[in-house]
C-alpha cells in the first residue's frame, strides 16, 4: 500500500464561525483505494500559499511512501532543508498529512486509531468547551459581560460539561507581552466570580489568555485570580520565553498550561524541563501529529504532567485528539465545540454525551466526512485563520476582547 493522491480543501464554517475563520481539510488516497483525512491547523501564511507549502511535503517526502512508515516521513520533513529544528508552518502542513495516514491505517486493519496506538486506556474521555453566546446575548457585548458568562456557563453545566474556559482578561497584541490594565483585572475577578458561582463546584474554571502579558503582568493577574481556583492559567505570556513562563508558575498558585503553538517534541520536552507548565495543550494538527504527541504525552509522564489537546478548528483535529486521548494515562480533558456545522461536516460519527466523548469504534479516525459539505462551504477572505491586533492594550477606556477571529456583525 502506497501514498498516491492528495486534495487540499479549504472550508469556512458559517457564522457565527466557531473554530476560526477556515479549516484545512486534507484528503489522502492509496494505490488501494483508501482514503484518510486530516486537518492542518491554523498556519502563520494563508491558506492560498499553505496549499502548496502542503502539496509540495507530500510530493517531496510521503507519495509512494507507505502510510505505515510514519517515522520515517516525520524525520524527513523534521529534516528537510537542512534544519532538523521546528518549524510552525512546515509541521502544520505535515501534521495534518500524519493524521490522513493513521486514518488510512485504521482503515486497512479495520481498527480505531487509538487501536493501533497501545489499545484502548479510556473508554470516554472528558470534555470541556470554550464559553460561547448563547442565542439571546449580544455578541458584542458578551465578551465583556460576567453575568452572561456566568449564563452561557451554567448552560453548559447543564449539558454535562465538567469544566468551562473563558478569556476576558484584554487584548493579545503584535507588541507582545504586556502590563494588564487594571480594568482588565478587575474583569477578570468579576468573570471568575460570577461564573464559580453560577457553577458551584460541579465545574472547572479554565482561565484563558494567549501569551499577552509580561511576566509581572501575568504574575499580577493569576494572583488576582487564586480566591476562585482555576483548574488553569493558560499561556499567560508568549510561549517561546519558557525560563520566563517557569517564574510565573512558581509565583501563582494555579497550574499552568501551554501548548497550542508549541510544535514537536524538543518545545514541549524544554516547558516541561523548566517546570513552566504541567498542563500541555498541543494542537494536533499543528504539534507534529499524532504519534509525535503520543511520545510527548509519555515525556509528561515523567514528570507528573497531564494532557488536554488544544481545538480552535475542525473536527477532523477534533477525531485525532481524541484519539490520542484514549489511547493515554494522563489525559486530563479534551476542547470541543459544539455547532450544528462542526457536527455536520463529520455526520455527526462523533458525539459528545453528558460532557464526556466515548470512545470511537469505528476504523480509522472513526468518521465520515461531508466532502460535499466541505466544498461548498469556500473561503471568501483574504484573513488568517486568527489574527493578533495591532492596537495597544487600552488603559484609559477598557478592553473588549472578542478574540482573533471576531464573529461577524449584521
Amino acid at each position: 500500500m502506497k501514498l498516491q493522491d492528495l486534495d487540499v480543501i479549504i472550508t469556512a464554517p458559517p457564522a457565527p464561525g466557531w473554530g476560526g475563520r477556515y479549516w484545512i481539510l486534507v484528503k489522502l488516497t492509496t494505490d488501494t483505494g483508501i482514503v484518510g483525512w486530516g486537518e492542518c491547523y491554523a498556519s502563520s501564511i494563508g491558506p492560498a500559499a499553505m496549499r502548496p507549502v502542503i502539496e509540495d511535503i507530500f510530493a517531496r517526502h510521503m507519495q509512494g511512501q507507505n502510510p505505515e512508515d510514519i517515522e520515517l516521513m516525520f524525520r524527513r520533513v523534521y529534516s528537510s532543508g537542512f534544519t532538523q529544528r521546528p518549524d510552525l508552518t512546515v509541521m502544520g502542513a505535515f501534521s495534518g498529512l500524519e493524521i490522513a495516514c493513521w486514518d488510512i491505517l485504521g482503515k486497512d486493519r479495520d481498527r480505531p486509531v487509538y487501536a493501533l496506538l497501545g489499545g484502548k486506556m479510556n473508554d470516554r474521555v472528558r470534555a470541556y468547551t470554550y464559553l460561547y453566546p448563547l442565542p439571546h446575548h449580544d455578541l458584542s457585548a458578551f465578551w465583556s459581560s460576567p453575568d452572561m458568562a456566568a449564563e452561557a456557563a451554567a448552560d453548559c453545566v447543564a449539558r454535562g460539561y465538567t469544566a468551562v474556559k473563558f478569556d476576558p482578561a484584554g487584548p493579545y497584541t503584535l507588541r507582545g507581552g504586556h502590563m494588564p490594565a487594571m480594568s482588565d483585572i478587575s474583569q477578570s475577578v468579576a468573570f471568575c466570580k460570577a461564573i464559580r458561582e453560577a457553577v458551584g463546584d460541579k465545574a472547572d474554571l479554565l482561565f484563558g489568555t494567549h501569551g499577552q502579558f509580561s511576566t509581572a503582568g501575568a504574575i499580577r493577574l493569576g494572583q488576582a485570580l487564586e480566591p476562585y481556583s482555576p483548574l488553569w492559567f493558560e499561556e499567560p505570556i508568549p510561549p517561546d520565553n519558557v525560563a520566563e513562563m517557569t517564574k510565573v508558575a512558581q509565583a501563582v498558585r494555579i497550574p499552568v498550561a501551554t501548548g497550542e503553538r508549541l510544535t514537536t517534541k524538543g518545545e514541549f520536552a524544554s516547558v516541561l524541563q523548566s517546570g513552566a507548565a504541567t498542563i500541555l495543550q498541543p494542537a494536533l494538527g499543528r504539534a507534529g501529529g499524532i504519534w509525535e504527541m503520543k511520545k510527548v504525552a509519555a515525556l509528561a509522564e515523567v514528570y507528573n504532567a497531564q494532557m488536554a489537546p488544544h481545538l480552535y478548528a475542525g473536527p477532523v483535529e477534533w477525531a485525532a485528539n481524541v484519539h490520542l486521548a484514549v489511547s493515554i494515562p494522563n489525559i486530563l480533558m479534551c476542547e470541543s465545540i459544539e455547532t450544528p456545522f462542526h457536527a455536520a461536516l463529520i455526520k455527526n460519527s462523533i458525539q459528545l454525551e453528558d460532557g464526556f466523548i466515548c470512545a470511537p469504534k469505528a476504523p480509522g479516525l472513526g468518521i465520515e466526512v461531508d466532502e460535499d459539505l466541505a466544498r461548498a462551504n469556500p473561503l471568501n477572505s483574504d484573513h488568517l485563520h486568527l489574527e493578533m491586533r495591532e492596537e495597544p492594550c487600552d488603559y484609559v477606556n477598557g478592553n473588549n476582547f472578542e478574540g482573533g477571529a471576531p464573529a461577524p456583525k449584521d
